[in-house]
């Protein structure tokens, strides 16, 4: 706890601001007003902020405005503020003013702070830190920036790592057939490389709808200034803003072509966080199969057994649970909650301002890290190695009654139910009854019969019915 203080003045007058802190009196102001949750906005947002005035104070020093030492004193500020060398000194709760203002005035004291000291001269955090901009512009800029560069950095090459070990272990089972199931009951039967082939494409098509958002997030609401006309910023100052955002990111940003619609919506944020909950139902339907299929291993399904990471209880002695799908479910659920908060606070658009945009932010990149995470620990730990257990499937599977679903077009669907039925009750293999039931020959059954050409499919492009 810091005993020594030091005395910051601003508009409002004076207050005590710790001795060693690189914030002012907005800051402490703020720290003081909003004791909520302890929750601070992520440091991808906050690197993203410094980000946003790096690349400012270069457009105001190509534009005249800005006194290249101090341009350069900013930008150097700005890159320690990136790198996370001073994460402690901003520790402003999410639950703020909604605009996120304080979150702006704590980058622009703790980088006019830093440019002081490397100057020896005074930086002006309104004045020069935050020349031609607005927290109205910034926080929003902010958002769509962390979140772009999180998706490319993180989300995407986690998602393509998992849709990667899915092929490999598609290619490693494509002669494993097993019971494909619909309701929970036993139907015809796939191969695990189809079932991993179905998990795969939706892997791939949360990737399609990430891409198909970008567009969007790339156009940045920096340049509207307060309320979208501009006020206070030169007129070419969103374009070489971007131009120099693009440079230091090697991502293309844009101005956005509604200044307007850029500060007083979040329906891109809502977009995205709409697009992570679709991948994370994925990941939730994908966590609960496995889970299913690693069931058991008596009392369960038992098919496949998952890598064997921890002990399950604390009073069972050798209980192994499916730890990382679980995990995997929880994220879903926290993902598919974020998401909710997200719409509620896109709503939050009041005339010329979303006024919700720190929660967005928090809840938009907690979304995306948790996203990332789990779909690593479930391709590494879960997917890359779990083991088949072909006894048990091959059991199950030649008891399957629905095979007889094959010799309809020779026997007929009530012929083929009567047959079904029989084995159900009997508890015998299909062949065995149909072989009694039918003037079929031996060979013949054998061929209609055999699992792995029954996965191979038949006429295409018809349908035979649902369930």
């Amino acid at each position: 706890m810091t005993t020594s203080f030091r005395v910051e003045r601003d508009s409002m007058g004076e207050l005590k601001v710790p001795a060693d802190a690189l914030w002012g009196a907005h800051t402490q102001r703020a720290i003081e007003n909003f004791p909520v949750s302890g929750l601070t906005l992520p440091r991808g947002f906050i690197a993203a902020l410094a980000l946003v005035k790096q690349a400012a104070a270069r457009a105001n020093r190509r534009l005249g405005l800005l006194d290249p030492r101090v341009a350069e004193a900013i930008e150097a500020a700005a890159t320690e503020v990136i790198a996370g060398t001073h994460d402690a000194h901003f520790p402003i709760d999410v639950f703020q003013t909604g605009s996120g203002t304080s979150t702006n005035m704590n980058a622009n004291e703790v980088l006019a702070t830093l440019a002081s000291r490397r100057l020896k001269s005074a930086v002006h955090p309104n004045d020069q830190v935050n020349m031609s901009q607005s927290s109205n512009d910034s926080i929003p800029t902010a958002i769509h920036v962390s979140a772009t560069l999180a998706v490319r950095r993180t989300l995407l090459p986690s998602l393509a790592h998992l849709r990667d070990t899915l092929r490999t272990r598609e290619q490693e089972l494509t002669e494993t057939v097993t019971t494909g199931r619909t309701h929970l009951m036993d139907a015809m039967p796939v191969t695990l490389a189809q079932e991993l082939s179905g998990w795969r494409t939706q892997i791939e098509h949360g990737m399609a709808r990430l891409a198909a958002v970008e567009p969007r997030l790339l156009a940045l609401a920096q340049g509207g200034t307060a309320v979208g006309t501009g006020i206070n910023a030169h007129p070419d100052f969103g374009r070489r803003f971007c131009e120099e955002l693009a440079t230091i990111t090697g991502v293309p940003f844009v101005p956005a072509a509604n200044y307007f619609e850029a500060l007083s919506a979040q329906d891109t944020a809502v977009e995205l966080s709409g697009q992570l909950k679709v991948i994370a139902v994925s990941l939730m339907k994908i966590a609960n199969d496995l889970r299913l299929m690693n069931s058991g291993p008596l009392a369960g399904l038992g098919e496949i057994a998952l890598p064997a990471l921890q002990a399950g209880s604390s009073i069972m002695p050798g209980k192994v649970n499916p730890v990382i799908p679980e995990a995997a479910t929880m994220v879903a659920a926290q993902v598919i909650g974020n998401d909710t908060v997200i719409t509620v606070a896109g709503q939050s658009g009041n005339f010329q301002l979303n006024v919700m945009l720190p929660v967005i932010a928090h809840n938009l990149l907690s979304s995306i890290a948790l996203l990332a995470n789990a779909t690593r620990l479930l391709a590494d730990r879960a997917i890359a190695g779990f083991k088949v257990n072909a006894a048990r499937i091959a059991e199950a599977l030649d008891r399957n009654p629905i095979l007889v679903t094959a010799l309809n077009p020779v026997i007929g669907y009530e012929k083929g139910a009567a047959i079904a039925k029989a084995a159900y009750a009997q508890g015998r293999p299909i062949r065995e009854v149909a072989r009694e039931m039918t003037q079929l020959p031996e060979a013949e059954l054998a061929r209609l019969l055999d699992p792995l050409e029954l996965t191979r499919g038949g006429i295409k492009g018809g349908t035979s019915g649902g369930g």
